[in-house]
Formats: C-alpha cells, structure tokens, sequence
C-alpha cells in the first residue's frame, strides 16, 4: 500500500511540475507563431524581421509585459549556439562551384576588412568619446563582423549577382570565428586575466581558425560518405542527420579548443556540396531550424536589453554607426577587394550591405559576463545601433541593387531536382517540378535527351498521374519522376538544368546544365 502512494505522490508532483511548465511552452509556441506571421508582415513592408523579433522581446521584457531577464551568460551560450545552427544553415546552402570564385574577396573581407573596420571604429570612439585604447578596440571588434543571420535571410531574396551574394555571405560566415576570438581577449586584457602578448595570440586565433576548418572538413566528408551509403528507414532521417553532424563539428571543434564557428561553418559547405539523398529536404530542414534559431536569439536579446538605458545611448549609437557605415566600412571593402577587378558598383553594394545584426549584440554579452567596465553601456550602445543601422540598411539594399544595376533574373528558370537513393536496385530516383519561367515549358519528353539509362516514369498534371509517352509535352508545373543509375545521376541532372535554362537546344546555345548558385 505505501508502494501505492508513493507512485501516487510522484504523479501528482509531475502533473504539479507540468502545470507550471505549461504557461513557459505556451508563450513560447505562440512567441514563435507570431514571430513566424511576421516575416509576412515585414516583407510587405519592407522591414527586416528581425527588428520585429528585437521589438517582440522589448514587449516581453521588463518594460512591457514584465519578464525579468538579465543573465548575459545564458544569453551569450544560447546565443552562440544559435549563430551555430545559422552558420550550419549557410554553409549547407552555398555552392562550393560559385563560392570558389570569391573565396579570395571573402576571405579578406573577413579578416583584413574586420581588422580595417576595427581600427577606424576604434580611431573614432577615442577621438570622439575620449575612450581608452582598449575600450574603444574592443567596441571596434565588437560591431565589426557582418551579421550571418541578417546577411543570409535579407540577400537570397534580391537576386543579385552571383559574385555579389556569395561574397557577401562567405564573408558573414567565415568572419565571426576571428572576431569572436579577439572580442574575448580583448574583455580579458581589460579585466587582467589575458596571458600572453600580441604574438601569442595571433598563434591562438591562427592555430583555433586552421584546426576548426580541419575538424570541419574530416567531419563534413566523413558525413557525406555515411549517409550517401545509408539507406535509412525515413526520409525524415536524413536532414536530421545532416544538421547533427554540423553541430557535431562545432562541439568538436570546442572539444579540441579550436573554432567550433570555423567547424560548423566548413562542415555544412562539405556537406551541402555532396551527393547527399533527399537535399531539398535537407536544405529545408535547416533553413525552418536556422529561422527558429533567429527568432529565439533576437527575442532573447530584447528580453536582455533595458527600454530604460537605451535612450542615453542613441547619441553614441549614431555617431558610431555613421563612422561604421560611412566610412570604415568602405574602406575596408575597398582595401579588401580592389586586387580582383570587381566592378564600382559592385564594391559599392558590398560597402552598404554590411549588415549589422544579433551577432554583434551577442558579442556585447561578452564583456558583461567578464565584468568588462562600461560593459553595460557598451551593450546598450550596439543595441541602439544595430537597430538603427539595420533599419536604414535593410530596408534600402532592394532599392540600391536597382540603382546600381545590379538585379538578375536568371535563377528563376532553375530547375530544382531532388534525389533520393534505391539502394538495392543502384539507382537514384530525381524527382523536379517545371518552374514558371522554365524553358521545359513546350519541351516533348524525347526532345530531353537523357542518358540511356534515365527515363521518365511518371509525370503530375493537375492532380493526375500517367506514364508519359516520348510525344508527351511538358508544360510549367508538372511534376517528374525519372529513374536512372547511380553513375548517370549528375549527367541527368546537368542535361534537366541545361533544357530548363536554355530549352530543347541547349547543347548547341553552349549551355551544358552546371549548377547554379542558389
């Protein structure tokens, strides 16, 4: 009988325990539905979400519905990890075949740039605000990486040029595993727990970066040779899959004291440039996870931050910012990329597009935790800023791409297969859709030219299905199934893009179906 009321006192303490959890998933689930509906109020408008998740965690904080929030460390470990999933979500979705033409630009981007950008920031707030050189070096650091998040969510939509997107977005993702390194010394020099001198630590951050690209890599490839051999049970299985080995690299990376934002990073381009089965799903997957990652990271900023502080900081916020925009800013893109011939206006739109987002509000976590003085109004600072300058940024970039001639239309006739591997019959199976724009449209099912081994099997009209016949004609909008060997799988793929781009001619017109930056 005790036995009894012991197992009924536990019950009823977890149904207690339950009860109180429920309010915290409550206004979280719906947090995070109206963070979702907002996106499709901020792209009627013109304003970048992730202002509207900034304001959201306002509303919640102290000053509005009255949730107390102050632990920068919880906030700057939550905010790491999330910068992680984005990062996995970058490199999972950048081509290596566009991204290897701007890896020099992004690189120095990267690094010179930041180091550019860090040095004139720091000019300007000694010069300005009688700041002490480390103080005004560590606020350089802290807003002198791109936002990964705000680079990747706000660009794809505009359709600029390939050279322009995939520069912009190498250097957002492989800048903020340096910047990190350097915001922490510098917070640790101010409170006199650094060790070693400039040489050392240029070691460190060399030897963290280098050693975080390697564990990416080894983990990204090994990965890939799993899973193009794994025949999992559900599809499902596989994107989750893909995500858990990034994230795999950025903890390993950290186990072994290097860049776990170098790892992950490297690890999802290894990754998202594979043969891996069910991609599209994949690419999808990671793209909902690094949306909830946002939406969870600049709420919990706006929780941190305190309405009451934030109006001292508006002066400094804008001189700052204008100095960051204005002037350090095209500079650095300037000393950065004029060694590989990209055009005036192209140089231009890298100049205006450097996106501050959360990121740098995550770094201005990391003196608080470090008890860093003035860390506070160093917070409040970049808040002000990133808001203000994400403000006149974001919502000017579609207009600027016009101005400076720099919108393209070309992806839209894209053709986007997915694969999916028969293990035991050797095949793969390509499933695509006929977008709009596809010059597939009025192509017959024999003028495809497929290897020997492909064949249509199945064609979706309007809800119906049919065996397609070598006199059927595609139209946009049918869905196909083709089967072909595993061997043929890329030649498939390359003569189904080529048709789309080119039409039934496209051999002849030089189109040969390579891939085309998403």
């Amino acid at each position: 009988m005790s036995y009894g009321r012991t197992q009924l006192d536990q019950l009823r303490r977890a149904c207690v325990s339950t009860e109180e959890f429920a309010p915290v998933l409550l206004v979280g689930a719906v947090v995070v539905l109206v963070a979702v509906l907002a996106v499709r109020v901020a792209s009627r408008i013109g304003l970048p979400s992730l202002l509207l998740y900034l304001g959201l965690g306002l509303v919640l904080g102290e000053s509005g519905l009255g949730i107390e929030f102050e632990s920068a460390e919880l906030t700057q470990v939550l905010g790491l990890t999330a910068l992680a999933v984005i990062l996995a979500e970058g490199g999972l979705t950048t081509r290596w075949t566009s991204a290897r033409a701007v890896l020099g630009p992004g690189i120095l981007l990267a690094t010179v740039g930041v180091a550019v950008s860090v040095f004139i920031t720091a000019g300007v707030v000694m010069l300005v605000f009688g700041a002490d050189l480390p103080t005004a070096l560590l606020f350089g650091a802290v807003v002198s990486s791109t936002d990964a998040a705000a680079v990747f969510a706000t660009l794809r939509g505009l359709g600029l040029p390939t050279r322009v997107s995939r520069t912009l977005e190498l250097e957002s993702g492989f800048n903020d595993a340096p910047v990190v390194l350097v915001v922490i010394a510098l917070a640790e020099a101010l409170t006199n727990s650094g060790s070693g001198g400039l040489a050392v630590l240029i070691a460190l951050i060399g030897y963290q970066l280098i050693a975080g690209a390697l564990i990416g890599i080894a983990i990204g490839m090994a990965g890939a040779w799993v899973l193009r051999r794994s025949a999992l049970p559900i599809s499902g299985l596989y994107p989750l899959a893909t995500v858990a080995l990034c994230l795999t690299g950025y903890a390993g990376a950290i186990v072994a004291h290097s860049s776990g934002f170098m790892a992950v990073y490297v690890c999802g381009l290894v990754l998202g440039n594979s043969a891996l089965p069910h991609r599209t799903a994949t690419l999808g997957f990671a793209e909902g996870l690094a949306w909830l990652a946002q939406i969870g990271l600049f709420v919990l900023l706006g929780l941190l931050a305190s309405p009451s502080r934030l109006l001292d900081a508006v002066g400094p916020a804008i001189v700052i910012g204008l100095a960051l925009l204005l002037l350090a800013r095209p500079i650095s893109v300037v000393l950065s990329v004029v060694w590989f011939r990209i055009p005036w206006r192209e140089q231009a739109f890298l100049a205006w597009a450097g996106l501050r987002g959360a990121i740098p509000i995550v770094w201005a976590t990391i003196p608080i935790s470090a008890a860093v003085p003035d860390a506070e109004r160093i917070f409040d600072t970049v808040f002000v800023l990133v808001v203000v300058f994400t403000l006149i940024q974001g919502t000017s970039l579609p207009t600027v791409a016009r101005w400076l001639r720099l919108a393209s239309t070309l992806a839209e006739r894209e053709v986007d297969v997915e694969s999916s591997t028969l293990e035991e019959l050797h095949a793969e199976l390509l499933q695509f859709t006929v977008p709009s724009a596809s010059r597939l449209h009025g192509v017959y099912v024999s003028e495809l030219r497929l290897p020997p081994d492909a064949a249509v099997t199945l064609l979706v009209r309007d809800g119906r299905s049919f065996v397609p016949e070598a006199s059927t004609r595609l139209a946009s909008g049918d869905q196909l199934l083709v089967v072909t060997t595993i061997g043929s799988r890329e030649a498939t793929m390359s003569r189904l893009r080529a048709v789309s781009r080119a039409g039934r001619l496209a051999r002849w017109r030089g189109e040969l179906g390579g891939r085309l930056p998403e």
